[in-house]
């Protein structure tokens, strides 16, 4: 709106801080990656044509440029907060129909490098090597973390069920001297709790 008397803006991107990197790409998401610019700010401001940046450098000549006017006021405080929060709101309907068209393009995405990947199978590269990718009724499991856990879990299975258990003698007298001794802590574990408990009856026959 400032720049517009100069010529055709292109297009205002707005950084924390100056740089020379590249301009970013635009993000195509309303609510994804909102990450916005906070307190003082540069702006890059970008003309179709060169004459717009002649244009504006000649308006440094006139005085500041007024961004909050009263036809176009700057909101601040409370109405800038509230306006905020309507902001943040997300609406379910227009997030839904945006994921929606998102897995639209993934699923053809992938659908074509499947075509593509099932018609290069087993035809040479310039070099003459054939590329050979894991098919067929067990494919490869997926490398999740809840994949591993179970994995494992099956193979520890595997060798408990292979273990023999009070296989030499020594190991049935170890299971036995064992058993023995959690009996015996049972035992003495019960006697304290039976004694505390006669300790705060109140009525004493004997």
């Amino acid at each position: 709106r400032l720049f517009a008397r100069c010529g055709h803006v292109q297009s205002v991107e707005i950084c924390d801080k100056p740089g020379l990197a590249e301009k970013k790409e635009k993000p195509t998401s309303k609510f994804f990656n909102r990450k916005t610019a906070k307190g003082f700010q540069v702006a890059y401001v970008v003309f179709r044509k060169p004459s717009g940046v002649q244009a504006a450098k000649a308006l440094s000549q006139e005085g500041p440029l007024l961004v909050s006017t009263e036809s176009h006021p700057v909101k601040t405080g409370i109405s800038k907060w509230i306006a905020s929060y309507a902001a943040s709101i997300v609406d379910p309907e227009e997030l839904k129909a945006e994921v929606d068209a998102y897995m639209q393009d993934y699923d053809k995405k992938v659908a074509e490098e499947e075509a593509k990947a099932a018609k290069e199978d087993g035809v040479p590269d310039e070099e003459g090597w054939v590329k050979v990718t894991r098919k067929g009724r067990k494919p490869g499991l997926p490398r999740t973390e809840a994949a591993n856990l179970r994995v494992l879990e099956k193979e520890k299975q595997k060798r408990a069920r292979k273990e023999l258990l009070n296989f030499y003698a020594w190991q049935h007298r170890e299971t036995k001297r064992e058993h023995i001794a959690q009996l015996r802590k049972k035992f003495e574990e019960d006697k304290q709790r039976i004694a505390l408990m006669r300790a705060q009856r109140k009525f004493r026959p004997y």
